[in-house]
C-alpha cells in the first residue's frame, strides 16, 4: 500500500496538470476513489485512480467550457465523474457488462497508440522549457518547433537525465516507486542548487489538507446546458475507464489464479466515481501501470488501496508543503514516461502480418484521435468496432 501510494503521489500530480487542474485534484482520485472500489470491486490487485488518457481527455474538452475559470474547470470535471457514476451504476442494474465488447481489444490498440502520441506532444514543450500553444495535432506541433530555438538547456538536460533515471529504474528494480526518488532528489536540487536560478517552472504551492466533500457547483441558470455539454464527455470516460479497468483486472486475475466479475466491476468503478465526485475529484478507472506497481509490491487484496489512501491522507495533512520547489518538467517526464507503456509496437507487428485487416482498424482508430481529438476518436473507435459486430454478425460463417 504505501510502495503504491509512492508511486500514486507523483504521477497524480502529473496527470492532472494533463488535466489542466491544479495538481492536489489528481491526489483526491487515488485518496478517494481507491477506497471506495476497495469496498466493492472484484480485482484483488487493481488500482484505481486517474490514467493518462482520462486526464488528457478531461483537459482537451474542458478548456473551451470552462473559459479559463478554475473552479468551473473544477466543477465540471467532478460533473463528469458524476455523470460516468450514474452511467455505470445504471450499466450495473441493467446488466450491461457485456458493453465491454463494443471496443475491440484491435481498436484499443490503435487508440492507445494515438493518444499517447497526442499526449506526448502536450507534455513537449515543457521538457523543452518553452510555452508550447495550440489546439490541433498540427498546430501544436507548428507552435513546437517555431519555438525551438528558445530551449531552456538546463531544463531539457534535467528532464531528459529524469526520464533516463526512470526508464532504467523501471527495468532494474519493477514494481518500484522510482518516480518517488526521482520527484525527492529534484525537489532538493532546484532547492538547494544554483539550477534554481536558470528559469523551472515549479508546481508552487499545493494547499494541505483533505477535499472538501460536496457537489460540484453550477449555476441553476446553465445547469441544463453543463449537463448535456459533458454527457459526451462521461460517456467517453465511462467506456474508455471500463475497458481499460476490466482488461488490467483480468489480465491480473489471470496471473494469480481467481476470477472477476465484470458486473460488479460496473458498480465498483460507479461509487468510486461517485465519492470521487464528492470529493472534488474526476473520473478515475483501474490502470494496468499503477496495477502493476501494486501486484509487483506483494498486493494480495485490495487492502493495499485502503493503505494507500491513508498514505496519501497523511502526505495531503502534513507533507505538501516539500513539493513547492518541484519542477514542472519532471512531471512532464512521468507523464512521458508514463506513456511509453500506452504504445504496443509488438502487437501492431503482429496483427501486420497474420490480419492485416486488424491492422488497418488498429490505424483507423490512432488517425481518428490524432486527427478528432481524443474525445472524438474515443467515440469513432467505439462506432467503429460496433459496425463491425454487426458485420461479423449479420454474415457468418455457413459450413455445408
Amino acid at each position: 500500500g504505501v510502495t503504491l501510494a509512492a508511486y500514486a503521489i507523483p504521477v497524480s500530480l502529473a496527470y492532472a496538470t494533463l488535466a489542466g487542474l491544479p495538481p492536489q485534484y489528481g491526489i483526491y482520485g487515488y485518496l478517494i476513489g481507491g477506497l471506495f472500489y476497495a469496498m466493492l470491486g472484484t480485482g484483488k490487485q487493481l488500482a484505481v485512480g486517474p490514467t493518462s488518457a482520462i486526464s488528457m481527455l478531461i483537459g482537451v474538452t474542458l478548456a473551451g467550457l470552462a473559459e479559463g475559470d478554475v473552479q468551473r474547470w473544477v466543477d465540471l470535471a467532478s460533473l463528469s465523474a458524476l455523470l460516468f457514476a450514474g452511467m455505470s451504476v445504471m450499466a450495473y442494474f441493467l446488466r450491461l457488462s457485456s458493453i465491454i465488447n463494443f471496443i475491440s481489444e484491435t481498436v484499443l490498440v490503435g487508440f492507445k497508440a494515438g493518444a499517447a502520441i497526442l499526449i506526448g506532444l502536450t507534455q513537449l514543450p515543457k521538457l523543452f522549457g518553452v510555452p508550447g500553444g495550440g489546439e490541433t495535432f498540427l498546430s501544436r506541433l507548428a507552435a513546437l518547433i517555431t519555438q525551438l530555438p528558445d530551449t531552456k538547456l538546463a531544463v531539457l538536460i534535467f528532464g531528459i537525465v529524469a526520464i533516463a533515471f526512470m526508464v532504467a529504474g523501471n527495468k532494474l528494480l519493477p514494481g518500484k516507486p522510482v518516480a518517488i526518488f526521482v520527484v525527492v532528489v529534484s525537489v532538493l536540487v532546484i532547492s538547494f542548487t544554483p539550477l534554481g536560478s536558470m528559469g523551472f517552472k515549479t508546481v508552487g504551492i499545493i494547499p494541505a489538507g483533505l477535499p472538501d466533500f460536496r457537489m460540484p457547483y453550477l449555476s441553476s441558470e446553465n445547469i441544463i446546458d453543463d449537463i448535456m455539454n459533458i454527457l459526451p464527455l462521461a460517456f467517453a470516460c465511462f467506456l474508455l475507464a471500463y475497458i481499460e479497468s476490466v482488461s488490467a483486472a483480468k489480465t491480473l486475475a489471470q496471473k494469480n489464479g481467481y476470477e472477476i466479475d465484470p458486473g460488479q466491476e460496473l458498480l465498483a468503478l460507479g461509487v468510486a466515481n461517485l465519492a470521487t465526485s464528492l470529493g472534488q475529484g474526476y473520473p478515475v478507472s483501474g490502470g494496468l501501470s499503477q496495477s502493476a506497481v501494486n501486484d509487483k509490491a506483494g498486493a494480495k487484496t485490495p487492502i493495499s488501496l485502503v493503505i494507500a489512501s491513508v498514505a496519501i491522507g497523511i502526505c495531503l495533512l502534513f507533507l505538501t508543503g516539500l513539493l513547492k520547489n518541484l519542477p514542472t518538467v519532471i512531471l512532464a517526464a512521468i507523464v512521458l514516461v508514463a506513456i511509453k507503456g500506452l504504445v504496443d509496437i509488438k502487437e501492431m507487428k503482429r496483427m501486420f502480418k497474420v490480419n492485416r485487416f486488424d491492422f488497418i482498424i488498429a490505424m483507423t482508430a490512432l488517425i481518428a484521435v490524432i486527427v478528432f481529438g481524443i474525445l472524438k476518436g474515443v467515440l469513432i473507435a467505439a462506432l467503429f468496432s460496433l459496425t463491425l459486430i454487426i458485420r461479423a454478425v449479420s454474415s457468418p460463417h455457413i459450413a455445408f
